[in-house]
């Protein structure tokens, strides 16, 4: 293998994530709409792109292997200095989006769980809004006053 297949590997890799993340930006409308049909259909193309992403990424991890064998598992900064200078940029340019676009998934996910969440908040509200409050079945005092032990003088009561 050469570097040319590293750079092909990366290549598919950075596709898939730009493709990740437009589907990063459509979960965040989805959510918004509260839309659960399209967001469950979603989550599964989300999938899919996480299946495809893993198998090119053993696809990555072997052509880095073979570029530098003395290492059991190198990075593609590794590879650039094991490569000519024609692939070197290249490699170093496509590296550099892969980043970048990662960075980016990372950054909608979190905006993503923070709508979640406060979506959550809202119906747990809701839902504490409608929902009666539980009232006590047991048998007690009133609220607020205090059960009282009757008084004992000792272990023999010598009333009875």
């Amino acid at each position: 293998m050469s570097a040319t297949t590293l750079i092909t590997s990366m290549e598919k890799l950075l596709k898939l994530h730009r493709s990740l993340l437009d589907l990063t930006t459509k979960k965040a409308d989805i959510v918004k709409k509260g839309d659960m049909d399209a967001l469950n259909q979603l989550i599964k193309d989300e999938q899919k792109h996480l299946t495809a992403i893993s198998m090119i990424e053993k696809e990555r991890l072997a052509a880095t292997v073979a570029i530098v064998p003395e290492l059991e598992q190198p990075t593609v900064s590794d590879c650039l200095e094991k490569v000519e200078e024609s692939e070197k940029q290249k490699l170093e340019a496509v590296r550099d989006e892969l980043l970048e676009t990662v960075k980016q998934i990372q950054e909608k996910n979190e905006h993503n769980q923070q709508l979640i969440y406060q979506s959550m908040q809202f119906v747990n509200f809701s839902l504490s809004l409608v929902a009666p409050q539980p009232e006590s079945f047991t048998y007690g005092p009133p609220a607020g006053h205090k059960k009282t032990a009757p008084q004992s003088s000792g272990m023999f009561n010598s009333k009875a």
